[in-house]
């Protein structure tokens, strides 16, 4: 049943049959036939029969469940890598335990010319306190050593590393004693990166996407830019993911737009949009994310790297010149600039144009009313991280610490952003928190501010569909003829229809309702566990026989 396309390449015809497939074209679906790149139909056990002579391949599911393949929308491909096969700090439980494991990778690494880790977080270490830069120098024997915050946007470094980059002392975000941010902290972060050999690159990037692609995800967005990748990077990155072997990926850089030149050597990078972590502010961990008012625990509100005449004149520019714009916000005075920047960005080329223009914004983590209703009105993408709520929510998480329970509260309010029709997207950040679209979609449900909690099911598309759609693709992130062969296959328990409100009977397993099932997110419980990926109709993650 193979056949030719127009370009030589072979089409080949796949029956899955005797499992679950989530489709909306047919809620009680077990079977589904691909056809080259693209769904061909899906149905029922009984009808799988007239399909079954004469194709290339039958996958018999043995009661597996089949899904559209996850888009994560927010990754640091080249940071994710490193952290995989690399110096890894996430989790570390004390300042001693994080030196102890600094000591062992330079031991392992002494021709590397920078030593790169990642994921250090002494909120909760019990010395109260991050290593100081003596400490470093000992554990790292003398050598440069760039050691990324877990958020990523703070950072401490070694006497070496400073010694390479002439002036640091002078610029922004330098003082001493104190980690790195802002511009100290990119011009330190860009000379370590700069030390990657390109094989180097490549191996922490193809670690990455065949990470992602072991989980279930068939795209990535690829956040990057100047002072976070580079262009050598990015390019490098797209390169190797037109070959096909995983994931496909979707670049933007974040850049300002100014002029129409701006978006054309943008778009000649490669990128789908000039968006991404165009930063209007920092982090919360990092203490860098601008606030309305002061944090708890610092006397004062954060930064602010870009203002709503700033973000005006970038969506603008980008909405002229049809490119996609998108920022980084996170605190509530970032949220409001961003706000206030697109209500005056419509003003100059019209409320429609900026809303069919599918601008994002990432994180936006501090939402109140009005900018939730900002960003229904203009249409404007929440491109999310439902883990960020899990790693530090709740009264004693460290967004409490930072802003106090009452602000805390406030926080990654899902629900309210679907309720007015808010477009989400979800991701993780990655290496900020780790990859995995389960944990995300259980995490959105399950969030520790139980009036911000939204279904499975509505996650479960954030995660899938929304991803697609935040970059222009309203095909992708479903299971139904003529959709792209995007999927994966999950070996799980029973599935159930699941609410978000604990407190009433919300588990149903009842085929009367129509809706197609999803496993079980109980929290605690088993996640799924990915069989095999496929993006495009070609098998990119196979787990090895059990």
């Amino acid at each position: 049943m193979s056949e030719r396309t127009a370009h030589g390449h072979e089409t080949r015809t796949v029956l899955l049959r005797g499992g679950e497939v989530h489709s909306p074209a047919d809620p009680f679906a077990t079977a589904m036939v691909v056809q080259g790149d693209s769904i061909a139909w899906v149905g029922s056990e009984s009808a799988a029969d007239s399909f079954a002579e004469g194709v290339d391949e039958v996958v018999h599911l043995e009661g597996a469940l089949v899904t559209p393949a996850f888009t994560d929308a927010h990754v640091h491909t080249t940071a994710t890598g490193l952290a995989l096969t690399g110096l890894d700090l996430t989790g570390a439980p004390t300042l001693g335990d994080a030196l102890a494991r600094i000591r062992e990778y330079a031991a392992a690494r002494p021709a590397d010319p920078v030593l790169l880790g990642h994921g250090w977080d002494a909120t909760h270490w019990p010395e109260g306190r991050h290593p100081s830069r003596a400490e470093l120098d000992e554990a790292a024997g003398g050598r440069p050593l760039y050691l990324s915050r877990t958020d990523v946007h703070s950072a401490l470094v070694t006497t070496a590393l400073l010694e390479l980059v002439p002036g640091v002392a002078q610029l922004t975000g330098f003082a001493d004693g104190a980690p790195l941010t802002r511009d100290a902290h990119h011009a330190v972060r860009e000379r370590a990166h700069s030390t990657l050999t390109p094989s180097r690159r490549a191996e922490a990037q193809r670690a990455a996407l065949g990470h992602a692609a072991s989980l279930g995800i068939g795209d990535v967005h690829e956040c990057a830019g100047p002072g976070i990748s580079g262009e050598d990077d990015f390019t490098a990155l797209l390169a190797l993911a037109a070959e096909g072997n995983g994931p496909r990926v979707h670049g933007y850089w974040a850049e300002p737009v100014t002029s129409p030149a701006d978006a054309a050597r943008i778009r000649r990078l490669g990128a789908v949009g000039a968006a991404g972590d165009l930063f209007v502010d920092g982090s919360l961990g990092s203490r860098t994310a601008h606030l309305t008012a002061p944090y708890a625990d610092a006397p004062h509100s954060g930064s602010a790297y870009l203002d709503a005449d700033g973000v005006a004149a970038h969506v603008a520019a980008c909405t002229e010149a049809g490119l996609q714009a998108g920022f980084h916000a996170i605190g509530d005075a970032a949220v409001t600039a961003v706000a206030e920047g697109v209500r005056a960005a419509a003003g100059r080329v019209g409320t429609d144009r900026v809303r069919a223009a599918r601008h994002r914004v990432e994180h936006a983590e501090m939402m109140d009313e009005q900018s939730v209703a900002v960003f229904a009105e203009f249409a404007l993408t929440a491109s999310v991280q439902p883990a960020f709520d899990a790693a530090w929510g709740g009264t004693d998480g460290m967004y409490a610490a930072r802003l106090g329970e009452a602000r805390a509260a406030r926080l990654n309010p899902y629900a309210a952003l679907q309720r007015a029709g808010v477009p989400l997207a979800f991701g993780s950040d990655s290496p900020v928190t780790p990859l995995g679209p389960w944990e995300a979609v259980r995490a959105a449900a399950f969030h520790r501010t139980p009036q911000h909690r939204i279904s499975v099911r509505g996650g479960f598309t954030a995660h899938t569909r929304g991803g697609r759609r935040a970059v222009g693709d309203d095909e992708g992130g479903v299971l139904a003829p003529g959709a792209p062969a995007d999927y994966a296959l999950w070996r799980t328990g029973e599935l159930v229809v699941q609410a978000p409100d604990l407190r009433v009977a919300n588990w149903s397993t009842d085929p009367r309702s129509g809706t197609p099932g999803l496993p079980d997110f109980t929290p605690g419980g088993p996640l799924p566990v990915c069989l095999r990926t496929v993006v495009g109709g070609r098998t990119v993650h196979e787990r090895p026989n059990e």
